[in-house]
Protein backbone atom coordinates (compact mmCIF):
# COMPACT_ATOMS: atom_id res chain seq x y z
CA UNK A 1 0.00 0.00 0.00
CA UNK A 2 1.35 3.43 -0.93
CA UNK A 3 1.91 6.10 1.69
CA UNK A 4 -1.08 8.37 1.11
CA UNK A 5 -4.12 9.82 2.77
CA UNK A 6 -6.15 6.65 3.48
CA UNK A 7 -8.98 6.35 0.95
CA UNK A 8 -11.44 5.07 3.57
CA UNK A 9 -11.78 8.55 5.11
CA UNK A 10 -13.61 10.98 2.87
CA UNK A 11 -16.51 12.78 4.63
CA UNK A 12 -16.36 16.06 6.55
CA UNK A 13 -17.18 16.19 10.24
CA UNK A 14 -18.47 18.88 12.62
CA UNK A 15 -16.65 20.96 15.22
CA UNK A 16 -18.05 18.89 18.17
CA UNK A 17 -16.84 15.68 16.51
CA UNK A 18 -13.47 17.34 15.88
CA UNK A 19 -13.19 18.15 19.59
CA UNK A 20 -13.82 14.50 20.43
CA UNK A 21 -11.18 13.37 17.95
CA UNK A 22 -8.58 15.73 19.37
CA UNK A 23 -9.45 15.06 23.04
CA UNK A 24 -6.70 12.49 23.64
CA UNK A 25 -4.08 14.71 21.99
CA UNK A 26 -5.26 17.74 23.98
CA UNK A 27 -4.89 16.05 27.38
CA UNK A 28 -1.31 14.91 26.73
CA UNK A 29 1.07 17.02 28.86
CA UNK A 30 3.71 17.31 26.16
CA UNK A 31 6.03 18.02 24.69
CA UNK A 32 4.08 16.04 22.12
CA UNK A 33 3.85 15.52 18.38
CA UNK A 34 0.46 15.16 16.71
CA UNK A 35 -0.43 13.92 13.23
CA UNK A 36 -3.66 14.91 11.46
CA UNK A 37 -4.40 12.84 8.34
CA UNK A 38 -6.81 13.71 5.55
CA UNK A 39 -7.20 17.43 6.25
CA UNK A 40 -9.22 19.56 3.86
CA UNK A 41 -9.11 23.38 3.77
CA UNK A 42 -10.83 24.89 6.83
CA UNK A 43 -10.86 21.49 8.56
CA UNK A 44 -12.32 21.80 12.10
CA UNK A 45 -10.02 18.95 13.14
CA UNK A 46 -6.92 20.93 12.19
CA UNK A 47 -8.26 23.97 14.05
CA UNK A 48 -8.96 21.88 17.17
CA UNK A 49 -5.49 20.29 17.02
CA UNK A 50 -3.81 23.69 16.70
CA UNK A 51 -5.80 24.95 19.70
CA UNK A 52 -4.42 22.00 21.70
CA UNK A 53 -0.79 22.90 21.00
CA UNK A 54 1.50 24.06 23.79
CA UNK A 55 4.74 25.99 23.13
CA UNK A 56 6.90 22.85 22.96
CA UNK A 57 4.43 20.81 20.86
CA UNK A 58 4.43 20.16 17.12
CA UNK A 59 1.81 19.07 14.60
CA UNK A 60 2.09 17.49 11.16
CA UNK A 61 -0.87 17.73 8.78
CA UNK A 62 -1.20 15.35 5.82
CA UNK A 63 -3.39 17.22 3.36
CA UNK A 64 -3.06 15.37 0.04
CA UNK A 65 -4.34 17.45 -2.89
CA UNK A 66 -5.21 20.31 -0.54
CA UNK A 67 -1.61 20.71 0.69
CA UNK A 68 -1.01 24.20 -0.72
CA UNK A 69 -4.35 25.57 0.52
CA UNK A 70 -3.73 24.21 4.03
CA UNK A 71 -0.18 25.60 4.02
CA UNK A 72 -1.56 29.00 3.13
CA UNK A 73 -4.04 28.83 6.01
CA UNK A 74 -1.29 27.86 8.44
CA UNK A 75 0.87 30.73 7.24
CA UNK A 76 -1.99 33.19 7.66
CA UNK A 77 -2.55 31.95 11.21
CA UNK A 78 0.66 33.66 12.27
CA UNK A 79 4.27 32.90 13.12
CA UNK A 80 3.47 31.01 16.35
CA UNK A 81 1.35 28.47 14.47
CA UNK A 82 3.62 28.32 11.43
CA UNK A 83 6.62 27.42 13.62
CA UNK A 84 4.78 24.44 15.12
CA UNK A 85 2.69 23.09 12.23
CA UNK A 86 4.13 21.32 9.20
CA UNK A 87 1.93 20.48 6.20
CA UNK A 88 2.88 17.56 3.94
CA UNK A 89 1.20 15.85 1.02
CA UNK A 90 1.69 12.15 1.82
CA UNK A 91 2.12 9.95 4.89
CA UNK A 92 5.63 9.00 3.76
CA UNK A 93 6.73 12.52 4.75
CA UNK A 94 5.26 12.30 8.27
CA UNK A 95 7.17 11.40 11.42
CA UNK A 96 5.90 9.01 14.14
CA UNK A 97 3.46 10.79 16.44
CA UNK A 98 2.09 10.61 19.98
CA UNK A 99 -1.42 10.98 18.59
CA UNK A 100 -2.77 10.22 15.12
CA UNK A 101 -6.08 11.89 14.26
CA UNK A 102 -8.20 11.18 11.19
CA UNK A 103 -9.70 14.43 9.92
CA UNK A 104 -12.58 12.76 8.06
CA UNK A 105 -15.18 10.09 8.78
CA UNK A 106 -14.37 6.48 8.03
CA UNK A 107 -16.44 5.33 5.09
CA UNK A 108 -14.64 2.49 3.30
CA UNK A 109 -15.06 -1.26 3.36
CA UNK A 110 -13.72 -3.77 5.87
CA UNK A 111 -10.47 -4.60 4.10
CA UNK A 112 -9.85 -1.03 3.03
CA UNK A 113 -10.27 0.27 6.57
CA UNK A 114 -8.14 -2.52 7.99
CA UNK A 115 -5.35 -1.73 5.54
CA UNK A 116 -5.45 1.98 6.32
CA UNK A 117 -5.24 1.29 10.06
CA UNK A 118 -2.22 -0.93 9.51
CA UNK A 119 -0.49 1.97 7.75
CA UNK A 120 -1.39 4.40 10.53
CA UNK A 121 -0.19 2.00 13.24
CA UNK A 122 3.33 2.27 11.82
CA UNK A 123 3.33 5.99 12.59
CA UNK A 124 2.68 5.63 16.31
CA UNK A 125 5.16 6.16 19.09
CA UNK A 126 4.97 3.85 22.13
CA UNK A 127 1.58 4.22 23.83
CA UNK A 128 0.19 6.52 21.14
CA UNK A 129 -3.50 6.59 20.17
CA UNK A 130 -5.29 6.64 16.82
CA UNK A 131 -8.57 8.60 16.94
CA UNK A 132 -11.15 7.87 14.22
CA UNK A 133 -14.80 8.79 13.75
CA UNK A 134 -17.46 6.74 11.95
CA UNK A 135 -21.22 7.21 11.56
CA UNK A 136 -22.93 5.82 14.65
CA UNK A 137 -25.75 4.18 12.68
CA UNK A 138 -24.60 0.75 11.38
CA UNK A 139 -26.40 1.20 8.05
CA UNK A 140 -24.36 4.36 7.44
CA UNK A 141 -21.07 3.06 8.89
CA UNK A 142 -21.01 0.01 6.65
CA UNK A 143 -17.83 -2.05 6.48
CA UNK A 144 -15.75 0.72 8.08
CA UNK A 145 -17.95 0.66 11.17
CA UNK A 146 -17.81 -3.12 11.33
CA UNK A 147 -14.01 -3.15 11.18
CA UNK A 148 -13.64 -0.32 13.71
CA UNK A 149 -15.91 -2.20 16.13
CA UNK A 150 -13.62 -5.20 15.75
CA UNK A 151 -10.51 -3.09 16.21
CA UNK A 152 -12.04 -1.49 19.31
CA UNK A 153 -12.66 -4.90 20.83
CA UNK A 154 -8.98 -5.73 20.38
CA UNK A 155 -7.25 -2.38 20.80
CA UNK A 156 -9.88 0.13 21.96
CA UNK A 157 -9.11 2.43 24.89
CA UNK A 158 -12.35 4.37 24.81
CA UNK A 159 -15.06 5.76 22.56
CA UNK A 160 -17.39 8.74 22.48
CA UNK A 161 -20.83 9.16 20.89
CA UNK A 162 -21.21 12.64 19.42
CA UNK A 163 -24.85 13.41 18.70
CA UNK A 164 -24.17 17.00 17.60
CA UNK A 165 -23.14 15.86 14.15
CA UNK A 166 -25.21 15.04 11.07
CA UNK A 167 -25.24 12.11 11.18
CA UNK A 168 -24.25 11.34 14.82
CA UNK A 169 -20.81 9.73 14.97
CA UNK A 170 -18.87 7.35 17.17
CA UNK A 171 -15.26 8.34 17.90
CA UNK A 172 -13.00 5.33 18.44
CA UNK A 173 -9.65 5.57 20.23
CA UNK A 174 -7.25 2.73 19.44
CA UNK A 175 -3.89 1.95 21.03
CA UNK A 176 -1.67 -0.69 19.41
CA UNK A 177 1.16 -0.63 21.96
CA UNK A 178 1.14 -0.64 25.77
CA UNK A 179 1.33 2.59 27.71
CA UNK A 180 2.78 2.85 31.20
CA UNK A 181 0.82 3.73 34.31
CA UNK A 182 3.38 6.47 34.94
CA UNK A 183 2.13 8.33 31.84
CA UNK A 184 -1.37 8.43 33.35
CA UNK A 185 -0.08 10.53 36.25
CA UNK A 186 0.87 13.26 33.77
CA UNK A 187 -2.38 13.28 31.77
CA UNK A 188 -5.27 15.67 32.23
CA UNK A 189 -8.74 14.06 32.53
CA UNK A 190 -10.12 13.16 29.12
CA UNK A 191 -12.93 15.48 28.06
CA UNK A 192 -16.23 13.75 27.28
CA UNK A 193 -17.42 15.86 24.37
CA UNK A 194 -20.59 13.78 23.93
CA UNK A 195 -22.04 15.40 27.07
CA UNK A 196 -24.31 18.36 26.36
CA UNK A 197 -22.89 21.57 27.77
CA UNK A 198 -25.38 23.77 29.65
CA UNK A 199 -22.90 26.21 31.23
CA UNK A 200 -19.09 26.31 31.40
CA UNK A 201 -19.30 24.27 34.63
CA UNK A 202 -22.27 22.00 33.97
CA UNK A 203 -23.04 19.31 31.40
CA UNK A 204 -25.74 16.69 30.95
CA UNK A 205 -24.48 13.18 30.24
CA UNK A 206 -25.65 11.69 26.95
CA UNK A 207 -27.62 9.09 28.92
CA UNK A 208 -29.70 11.93 30.35
CA UNK A 209 -30.48 13.32 26.91
CA UNK A 210 -31.68 9.89 25.79
CA UNK A 211 -33.78 9.40 28.95
CA UNK A 212 -35.38 12.84 28.63
CA UNK A 213 -36.11 12.18 24.95
CA UNK A 214 -37.90 8.95 25.88
CA UNK A 215 -40.04 10.84 28.40
CA UNK A 216 -40.95 13.51 25.87
CA UNK A 217 -41.64 10.91 23.19
CA UNK A 218 -43.98 9.05 25.52
CA UNK A 219 -45.72 12.33 26.36
CA UNK A 220 -46.23 13.11 22.67
CA UNK A 221 -47.75 9.67 22.00
CA UNK A 222 -50.05 9.85 25.02
CA UNK A 223 -51.22 13.33 24.11
CA UNK A 224 -52.52 12.02 20.81
CA UNK A 225 -54.88 9.75 22.77
CA UNK A 226 -56.54 12.85 24.28
CA UNK A 227 -55.63 11.62 27.78
CA UNK A 228 -54.24 14.10 30.28
CA UNK A 229 -51.84 11.46 31.57
CA UNK A 230 -49.32 12.78 29.01
CA UNK A 231 -48.47 15.51 31.54
CA UNK A 232 -46.70 12.97 33.81
CA UNK A 233 -43.89 11.91 31.41
CA UNK A 234 -43.63 15.51 30.17
CA UNK A 235 -43.02 16.77 33.71
CA UNK A 236 -40.61 13.89 34.37
CA UNK A 237 -38.28 14.84 31.50
CA UNK A 238 -36.53 17.69 33.35
CA UNK A 239 -35.82 15.86 36.65
CA UNK A 240 -34.72 12.74 34.75
CA UNK A 241 -32.25 14.84 32.73
CA UNK A 242 -31.10 16.56 35.93
CA UNK A 243 -30.27 13.17 37.45
CA UNK A 244 -27.63 12.79 34.73
CA UNK A 245 -26.03 16.19 35.38
CA UNK A 246 -22.28 16.14 34.92
CA UNK A 247 -20.56 19.09 36.64
CA UNK A 248 -16.96 20.07 36.16
CA UNK A 249 -14.80 19.37 39.19
CA UNK A 250 -11.53 20.88 40.42
CA UNK A 251 -9.25 17.87 40.79
CA UNK A 252 -6.53 18.29 43.46
CA UNK A 253 -3.07 18.50 41.92
CA UNK A 254 -1.38 17.03 45.00
CA UNK A 255 0.17 13.73 43.85
CA UNK A 256 -0.33 12.18 47.30
CA UNK A 257 -4.10 12.68 47.26
CA UNK A 258 -6.77 10.07 46.44
CA UNK A 259 -10.16 11.53 45.47
CA UNK A 260 -13.69 10.22 45.85
CA UNK A 261 -15.00 8.07 43.00
CA UNK A 262 -18.48 9.57 43.37
CA UNK A 263 -20.61 12.08 45.20
CA UNK A 264 -22.41 10.86 48.31
CA UNK A 265 -22.01 9.95 51.97
CA UNK A 266 -19.22 7.76 53.33
CA UNK A 267 -20.71 4.49 54.60
CA UNK A 268 -17.57 2.91 55.96
CA UNK A 269 -13.78 2.87 56.06
CA UNK A 270 -12.31 -0.55 56.81
CA UNK A 271 -9.62 -3.07 56.06
CA UNK A 272 -10.94 -5.93 53.96
CA UNK A 273 -9.94 -8.81 51.75
CA UNK A 274 -11.94 -9.19 48.57
CA UNK A 275 -11.40 -12.57 46.89
CA UNK A 276 -12.15 -10.99 43.53
CA UNK A 277 -8.97 -8.92 43.92
CA UNK A 278 -6.70 -11.67 45.25
CA UNK A 279 -5.32 -12.40 48.69
CA UNK A 280 -4.01 -8.94 49.56
CA UNK A 281 -5.66 -6.76 52.17
CA UNK A 282 -7.12 -3.41 51.08
CA UNK A 283 -8.30 -0.20 52.65
CA UNK A 284 -11.89 0.09 51.41
CA UNK A 285 -13.81 3.37 51.43
CA UNK A 286 -17.49 2.90 50.60
CA UNK A 287 -19.73 5.78 49.52
CA UNK A 288 -23.52 5.73 49.19
CA UNK A 289 -25.17 7.77 46.42
CA UNK A 290 -28.75 8.89 46.94
CA UNK A 291 -31.00 9.68 43.97
CA UNK A 292 -30.22 13.37 44.57
CA UNK A 293 -26.44 12.94 44.16
CA UNK A 294 -24.45 13.30 40.94
CA UNK A 295 -24.09 9.77 39.59
CA UNK A 296 -21.13 10.26 37.24
CA UNK A 297 -18.20 8.20 38.56
CA UNK A 298 -14.57 9.36 38.47
CA UNK A 299 -11.19 7.68 38.83
CA UNK A 300 -9.82 8.13 42.39
CA UNK A 301 -6.22 7.92 41.15
CA UNK A 302 -4.34 7.94 37.86
CA UNK A 303 -3.49 4.59 36.33
CA UNK A 304 -3.85 2.03 33.58
CA UNK A 305 -6.92 -0.19 33.45
CA UNK A 306 -5.66 -3.78 33.68
CA UNK A 307 -8.92 -5.60 34.40
CA UNK A 308 -12.66 -4.98 34.33
CA UNK A 309 -15.33 -7.50 35.27
CA UNK A 310 -18.90 -7.84 36.49
CA UNK A 311 -19.81 -9.74 39.66
CA UNK A 312 -23.31 -11.21 39.90
CA UNK A 313 -25.39 -10.66 43.01
CA UNK A 314 -28.55 -9.14 44.43
CA UNK A 315 -30.12 -5.69 44.58
CA UNK A 316 -30.19 -4.82 48.27
CA UNK A 317 -30.57 -1.18 49.31
CA UNK A 318 -27.19 0.46 48.66
CA UNK A 319 -26.87 1.89 52.19
CA UNK A 320 -27.26 -1.55 53.80
CA UNK A 321 -24.34 -3.92 54.59
CA UNK A 322 -25.86 -6.55 52.27
CA UNK A 323 -25.16 -4.22 49.33
CA UNK A 324 -21.62 -5.57 49.42
CA UNK A 325 -23.05 -8.62 47.64
CA UNK A 326 -24.98 -6.69 44.99
CA UNK A 327 -24.28 -6.81 41.28
CA UNK A 328 -21.08 -4.83 40.77
CA UNK A 329 -18.66 -3.71 38.10
CA UNK A 330 -14.99 -3.77 39.16
CA UNK A 331 -12.38 -1.61 37.45
CA UNK A 332 -8.80 -2.54 38.41
CA UNK A 333 -6.03 0.00 37.93
CA UNK A 334 -2.29 -0.46 37.78
CA UNK A 335 -0.76 2.62 39.41
CA UNK A 336 2.70 3.77 40.44
CA UNK A 337 1.65 3.03 44.06
CA UNK A 338 0.24 -0.46 43.55
CA UNK A 339 -3.08 -1.97 42.53
CA UNK A 340 -6.22 0.11 43.06
CA UNK A 341 -9.81 -0.93 42.31
CA UNK A 342 -13.19 0.76 42.11
CA UNK A 343 -16.43 -1.22 42.46
CA UNK A 344 -19.60 0.34 41.04
CA UNK A 345 -22.40 -1.40 42.96
CA UNK A 346 -26.09 -1.42 42.09
CA UNK A 347 -28.77 -0.69 44.69
CA UNK A 348 -32.43 -1.31 45.30
CA UNK A 349 -33.44 0.99 42.45
CA UNK A 350 -30.19 1.18 40.46
CA UNK A 351 -29.98 -1.67 37.99
CA UNK A 352 -27.80 -0.22 35.26
CA UNK A 353 -24.04 0.38 35.40
CA UNK A 354 -22.40 2.35 32.59
CA UNK A 355 -18.68 1.65 32.15
CA UNK A 356 -16.52 3.55 29.67
CA UNK A 357 -12.90 2.59 30.34
CA UNK A 358 -11.85 -0.64 28.63
CA UNK A 359 -8.77 -2.61 29.59
CA UNK A 360 -5.67 -0.79 28.39
CA UNK A 361 -7.10 2.70 28.84
CA UNK A 362 -5.15 5.33 30.77
CA UNK A 363 -7.22 7.36 33.22
CA UNK A 364 -6.16 10.55 34.95
CA UNK A 365 -7.11 11.26 38.55
CA UNK A 366 -10.63 12.65 38.60
CA UNK A 367 -11.43 11.48 35.07
CA UNK A 368 -14.97 10.33 34.31
CA UNK A 369 -15.12 6.58 33.75
CA UNK A 370 -18.83 5.72 34.00
CA UNK A 371 -22.03 6.18 35.97
CA UNK A 372 -24.71 4.24 37.84
CA UNK A 373 -28.39 4.92 37.26
CA UNK A 374 -30.57 5.83 40.26
CA UNK A 375 -29.17 5.31 43.77
CA UNK A 376 -26.10 3.16 44.29
CA UNK A 377 -22.69 2.75 45.94
CA UNK A 378 -19.03 2.99 45.00
CA UNK A 379 -16.18 1.24 46.82
CA UNK A 380 -12.56 2.37 46.43
CA UNK A 381 -9.92 -0.25 47.27
CA UNK A 382 -6.41 1.00 48.11
CA UNK A 383 -3.25 -0.90 49.14
CA UNK A 384 -3.63 -1.04 52.91
CA UNK A 385 0.04 -0.42 53.67
CA UNK A 386 0.36 2.58 51.34
CA UNK A 387 -2.73 4.71 52.00
CA UNK A 388 -4.35 6.40 54.97
CA UNK A 389 -8.02 7.46 54.94
CA UNK A 390 -8.82 11.10 55.75
CA UNK A 391 -12.63 10.70 55.79
CA UNK A 392 -14.95 8.76 58.06
CA UNK A 393 -18.52 7.39 58.11
CA UNK A 394 -21.08 10.13 57.60
CA UNK A 395 -18.79 12.52 55.73
CA UNK A 396 -20.13 14.02 52.50
CA UNK A 397 -17.84 13.81 49.48
CA UNK A 398 -17.77 15.06 45.89
CA UNK A 399 -16.48 12.82 43.12
CA UNK A 400 -13.16 13.84 41.63
CA UNK A 401 -12.72 16.66 44.13
CA UNK A 402 -12.91 15.55 47.77
CA UNK A 403 -9.71 13.94 49.09
CA UNK A 404 -10.68 10.67 50.79
CA UNK A 405 -7.19 9.26 51.42
CA UNK A 406 -3.52 10.07 51.10
CA UNK A 407 -0.61 7.97 49.95
CA UNK A 408 1.98 7.40 52.64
Amino acid sequence: MESRVPSAFQSRISAPAAAALVADFARHPGPKHGLVVGAAPDSPVVSAAIDALAPEDHLTVVAGAATEQVRTQVRLAGAWVEQRVRVVEVLADADPADSVIMAELASGGVEETKGDLEVLAKLLTAGAVVSIAVPAAPFLAGGAGEELDRQSTLFGVGSDLVVRNLPPVRVHRLRYTEASAALATRLAPLARTSSVRLTPRMHIDSNGIAAAAICLGAAALLRRTKSKIWILPALAAAPVAAFFRDPERDVPSDEASVVAASDGKVLGVERVRDPRLGDDQYLRIAVFLSVLDVHVNRAPVAGRVVDSFVVDGGFAAAMKPDAEHNVARYTVLETTRGQVAVAQRTGLIARRIVHRTPVGALVAKGERFGLIRFGSRTDVYLPVDRAVAVVGPGDKVRGGETVIARWT
